[in-house]
């Protein structure tokens, strides 16, 4: 007996609707619960590092590459507005350092910049979102990028991330 082409149709839409769905996790995603943060001058103590929410200063560092750490206060406010913040070891080797550029190439709400201490070579965050990863490979990153950039849990989503601070500690 031949199936209509019109029932195969019909049968196949769901399961191709479902197969291009997201899941809804990344493996080994850490969230968290914070509000929009309230505006506070000077150094402010977060209770994870890198911070992924919370109190922030009144500016905001201007998304972009950098090659010194940035204060956290300012990066958490970019991340109120929609960036990622990719932090890594400063010891990240050269190579990783390259494809972690690559990632953030042409993204208009992202962060880079090496973090001292952090607890793996690379880490993720976003509002309310971070994930801890080995390398730069891990396939997990893009999922983040392409997740949290302007994403879900972006209090301000659209808010200016081209300045007003683009200092770093260092200078």
């Amino acid at each position: 007996m031949k199936t209509p082409a019109k029932l195969c149709l019909f049968l196949a839409v769901p399961l191709v609707l479902a197969a291009c769905s997201k899941s809804g996790s990344i493996d080994g995603l850490k969230t968290f619960k914070y509000a929009s943060g309230e505006h506070i001058d000077g150094r402010i103590k977060y209770a994870s590092l890198p911070p992924a929410g919370g109190a922030h200063n009144p500016r905001w560092q201007k998304c972009g590459v950098y090659d010194q750490p940035l204060y956290d206060q300012y990066a958490v406010h970019s991340m109120e507005h929609g960036a990622v913040w990719i932090a890594y070891q400063p010891t990240l080797p050269a190579a990783e350092l390259v494809k972690l550029k690559a990632a953030v190439a042409g993204r208009s709400y992202t962060l880079l910049s090496p973090y001292p201490g952090l607890s793996a070579p690379v880490m993720a965050s976003a509002w309310n979102a971070q994930l801890a990863l080995k390398s730069a490979d891990d396939a997990r990153l893009k999922t983040f990028l392409s997740t949290y950039e302007q994403g879900p849990t972006t209090p301000e989503r659209g808010a200016a991330c081209d300045g007003p601070y683009s200092t770093t500690e260092t200078q």
